[in-house]
């Protein structure tokens, strides 16, 4: 008690009953030492195993009006964890940000999800929904996942989990930030996505309980599932940033990762004539690495073709030490970055921003790994985010140390979990996450699930790590990098037709009218153009 009232603390809430263990005090004489050292001290005794939601609320009622700090403790410290838990929950508290904590402070509280996502109290209706396949997000690639498995089985029981009502064709943003399209046509409704056939249900997820296949939603609904498909997309972590989420949209600070703001870039875009142009990419991963870039080429085109831009200071500051991961598309961006007289800034991340300031501080890492923080003041600057797992997901089961979901990177099913898939931004295979390659996963992922339930025959399909990424260097022409796992090559026209190793006007009309229409019309709707699985490669053949 000395030693804790030495450190700061000024109540100590005893969960542990007496007489427990031979060798443990009991209350009256860790009350007595509390007081000597001048901690007040409560008694709360909990049965191991047997938190009860009258305790929980006692718990609450203990934490308001006893001094703070407060240290609560039994044996291992795991009753205190579940008390406090169940009363942040009763509060309101999220809970990601409850299981969060406690996993960080060495605590599981896995167990415990349910009554979290009741409000701290236990449920009282046992009843759940069950779908043969429960797909968890209505994006990209949850809802091509969900199309392909109706083209084929088209009688399988679905269901799409997702709170959103409006769906948006993220890769067109860019577009919208360049002055090319109108921010409208890259939204729809979600209900009007949903395929037919497909249950929608509007919520979001709290948890995953994958040993008793079972879904949590928020209010504590229970969904059970054949086979769970898990594809919410990503976080956006706008606060991550100190100043970011204050000054968005004002100040001369945008970003085409959000649809409100995409039009506010090309309205900074249009209206600049001379000053600083920043263009900043936090470190990997991020939803389409090269769409930063994108942003930069377009603005310093229109710039160009403007006549302004001698008079612009254009600077691309990344975390990475490479301008793109593969090497054989960078020869071609080069030679534009020297065309528009862009300074590279490499391994340098954002660290801080004040927008009425028109300030930005960077922290930059040199060869030998220090550290040093630069300051830059900006006229424009189109921020990126850095970015990261739902909190649901990284807080899961289903997620690796890094808290994305855990798939084997060819068959995209969970390496631990029987009757789980992943795709999309949200799984940790080491490919790029752009809706290019969801548009390959879904069918991989279709036809696994279906042999797995098996409803067809015929071995695996793999995935090679697709991922496309059309950069726009002009107005007019793009450098269509197409790739796989390793940084492997994989057009998918000829060289003689599209050579994506060089600008190609050709590949800007199949990112302006064909991929569009490909997205709304084909991956959205189960017909996969370019995107049939490849069956396993025999064992002899490999």
């Amino acid at each position: 008690m000395a030693d804790l009232a030495a450190a700061g603390f000024r109540a100590v809430i005893c969960n542990r009953p007496d007489g427990e263990g031979p060798d443990q005090p009991v209350f009256e004489e860790i009350r007595q030492a509390a007081q000597a050292a001048g901690i007040e001290a409560a008694f709360l005794p909990v049965a191991s195993g047997k938190v009860t939601d009258d305790q929980a609320g006692a718990f609450a009622g203990l934490i308001d009006r006893l001094p703070r700090p407060v240290l609560a403790y039994c044996r291992s410290g795991t009753r205190s964890a579940t008390l406090w838990s169940l009363a942040e929950a009763a509060r309101g508290r999220p809970l990601p940000e409850i299981i969060a904590a406690a996993k960080a402070a060495g605590y599981d509280m896995t167990g415990v999800a349910r009554r979290i996502a009741n409000g701290g109290r236990t449920p009282v209706d046992g009843t759940s929904l069950h779908h043969d396949v429960v797909i968890v997000g209505g994006g990209a690639a949850g809802i091509a996942a969900a199309s392909s498995l109706k083209a084929r089985k088209p009688d399988l029981d679905i269901a799409i989990i997702d709170p959103a009502d409006i769906h948006y064709y993220q890769p067109g943003w860019t577009m919208v930030g360049g002055g090319v399209f109108d921010a409208r046509t890259t939204a729809r409704t979600m209900a009007s996505l949903i395929p037919p056939g497909v249950t929608w249900i509007k919520a979001a997820v709290a948890a995953f309980e994958p040993d008793a296949r079972a879904v949590i939603l928020d209010g504590c609904r229970v969904i059970t599932w054949r086979a769970l498909v898990v594809a919410p997309g990503l976080k956006l972590d706008w606060t991550a940033i100190p100043g970011l989420a204050e000054t968005l949209g004002r100040n001369g600070v945008t970003s085409n990762y959000r649809y409100d703001l995409a039009p506010y870039t090309w309205e900074l875009v249009q209206g600049m004539k001379s000053g600083r142009a920043i263009f900043t990419q936090p470190p990997m991963p991020i939803k389409c690495a090269g769409a930063p870039q994108k942003a930069m080429y377009l603005s310093a085109d229109h710039w160009r073709r403007q006549a302004v831009l001698s008079g612009i200071d254009i600077n691309f500051c990344t975390a990475g030490a490479v301008l793109f991961g593969v090497k054989d598309y960078v020869p071609a961006l080069m030679s534009y970055v020297e065309r528009y007289g862009i300074h590279l800034r490499f391994q340098e991340r954002l660290t801080r921003i004040d927008g009425p300031a028109r300030t930005a501080w960077f922290t930059r890492t040199d060869a030998a790994g220090q550290t040093s923080t630069v300051e830059r003041g900006f006229d424009m600057i189109h921020v990126v985010p850095p970015q990261c797992a739902p909190d649901f997901v990284k807080v899961s089961p289903l997620a690796d140390a890094d808290g994305w979901v855990d798939v084997d990177p060819s068959s995209l099913r969970h390496r631990q979990y029987d009757g789980v898939y992943g795709l999309g931004d949200v799984c940790n295979a080491p490919n790029a996450k752009t809706a290019a390659a969801a548009r390959k996963q879904a069918p991989v992922v279709a036809h696994n699930l279906l042999r797995d339930l098996g409803l067809i025959s015929g071995g695996d399909a793999v995935y090679d790590g697709y991922g496309s990424c059309p950069l726009t260097v002009e107005r007019g022409r793009i450098v269509l990098a197409e790739f796989g796992y390793g940084g492997k090559l994989l057009p998918s026209f000829p060289n003689w037709l599209i050579d994506g190793r060089r600008p190609s006007h050709l590949a800007w009309l199949l990112k302006e009218r064909m991929l569009p229409w490909m997205y709304w019309k084909a991956m959205l709707r189960g017909r996969e153009w370019l995107a049939k699985p490849k069956p396993a490669l025999p064992a002899s053949a490999q």
